[in-house]
């Protein structure tokens, strides 16, 4: 057996989705260890990139639990999904951080969640943003969080697109076993 093979095969097990759900929830868990008990107040840019992490989490839980072929689908868009929303948000925050000429991108004082889903007030402890945006404090190897965050994101959209590529040769499998 080949090792495209080998991975089609491993892709459609539980453990490649252990690992994102478990990458997720370590970052999370991060995340609420800088706000909580090393005292890094979050902005809104923040937490729309701690948003896209319970995405990730979330979606990878999902496929987890059940890894059929179609919920692997629906994991696939979701983790997707939230992987370049938060790569686009963690841009955007390096905007505000690095301005480009004079002009300072505006960052809200208040997250946008949807009026039927307002997280922030229902969960202020994960999803409330005391933070600015500005902020940049926090190092490491010369890199700030937003930094790190660009290079996370970019990590899982590379990710998924090896998932998305392995997902589609195994549907191929699939489709060829049910002739």
């Amino acid at each position: 057996m080949n090792v495209i093979a080998k991975l089609v095969n491993w892709s459609n097990t539980r453990s490649p989705w252990a690992i994102v759900c478990l990458s997720a929830l370590a970052l999370l868990l991060a995340a609420l260890y800088f706000q909580h008990v090393l005292g890094h107040a979050p902005c809104v840019k923040c937490i729309y990139q701690r948003s896209a992490v319970i995405g990730i989490f979330f979606a990878s839980l999902l496929a987890c639990v059940y890894p059929h072929i179609i919920t692997r689908l629906i994991a696939l868009v979701g983790w997707g999904g939230s992987a370049y929303w938060g790569l686009m948000q963690a841009k955007a925050h390096l905007e505000v951080i690095f301005p480009e000429g004079f002009f300072v991108p505006p960052c809200p004082f208040v997250p946008d969640f949807p009026s039927a889903l307002p997280l922030h007030e229902w969960i202020p402890s994960v999803f409330a943003a005391p933070g600015f945006c500005s902020a940049n404090d926090w190092q490491f190897l010369d890199m700030g969080m937003a930094q790190w965050m660009e290079i996370i994101f970019s990590l899982y959209l590379l990710g998924w697109a090896i998932a998305v590529a392995l997902y589609l040769l195994s549907f191929t499998q699939y489709r060829k076993a049910a002739k």
